[in-house]
């Protein structure tokens, strides 16, 4: 497959206690079946929808370590990368690291505290599914540091990032390549004072779903939980949700879109 450009997203993993639980609670809502990389590699498992890899489950390496997934933009040069990090004012966790011949990481916080990981590929370039029912289809990053975060993926990525709503009482940003405007990546929304000061900023991900609702009653009978909707919006009907060990995201039906974007 085509490699990702720069600052692409092109991978994403959940971090869980219990990878077992998390095979079956992913296995049955997304469909996905998956492939176990051995101990060499921690048991860190692919994840495939259709035959094509969609995303990854690990075992949390550290019970500190939050139960979470993490999303990780492409790039030619992991270690210019990891140095662009550091001078825009963000922090390196860990790496550049090498994970055998599938390529090298980068684990990284930006200016505002959410995590995200840098990968460039070798012999794994990242997702080969996307914007398909049971696949990623978005990612933006909820922060209550707009203005750091947004200069900081400016000297990192080179983001061009456009305004929609009116930038106050909904304050959010679509992220698009300087190399190809056209195509919008990911986004930044500014979190306000209506929602609770103890939620951490972070990257949110979207998984695609053939019908919101049902994937809403399927999360809820595998013990998992409802955070936010079903809602239609916009960009279609969509429900913030979290699995059965706690790691959060949203599914989305991008087909069924209705109203106008808050603000605007």
């Amino acid at each position: 497959m085509t490699a990702f450009t720069e600052g692409t997203p092109c991978w994403a993993d959940a971090a869980l206690p219990d990878l077992a639980a998390g095979r079956r609670f992913y296995g049955e809502l997304f469909g996905w079946t998956f492939e176990d990389q051995g101990e060499d590699f921690g048991h860190y498992t692919l994840a495939f929808r259709d035959g094509k890899a969609a995303a990854a489950l690990m075992s949390k390496p550290d019970p500190a370590m939050p139960t979470a997934w993490s999303v990780y933009f492409a790039s030619v040069d992991a270690t210019g990368a990891a140095a662009r990090i550091g001078a825009a004012g963000g922090q390196v966790v860990f790496g550049p690291d090498k994970a055998g011949e599938a390529g090298v990481m980068v684990g990284a916080v930006d200016p505002g505290g959410s995590v995200f990981g840098v990968w460039q590929a070798g012999e794994h370039q990242g997702f080969e599914i996307t914007e398909q029912p049971g696949a990623f289809c978005w990612t933006e990053n909820r922060t209550r540091e707009a203005a750091a975060v947004d200069s900081f993926y400016e000297a990192v990525f080179a983001y061009r990032a456009e305004q929609i709503g009116d930038g106050q009482h909904f304050d959010y940003k679509v992220w698009s390549l300087a190399a190809d405007p056209e195509l919008q990546i990911g986004g930044r929304l500014k979190l306000g004072a209506e929602l609770p000061g103890e939620q951490p900023a972070a990257f949110r991900l979207y998984f695609a779903v053939d019908d919101c609702d049902a994937a809403v009653a399927t999360v809820r009978k595998l013990g998992g939980r409802v955070t936010d909707g079903p809602a239609d919006s916009p960009f279609g009907r969509l429900a913030t949700v979290a699995d059965d060990q706690g790691a959060v995201f949203t599914v989305i039906d991008p087909r069924r879109s209705e109203g106008s974007i808050e603000g605007s």
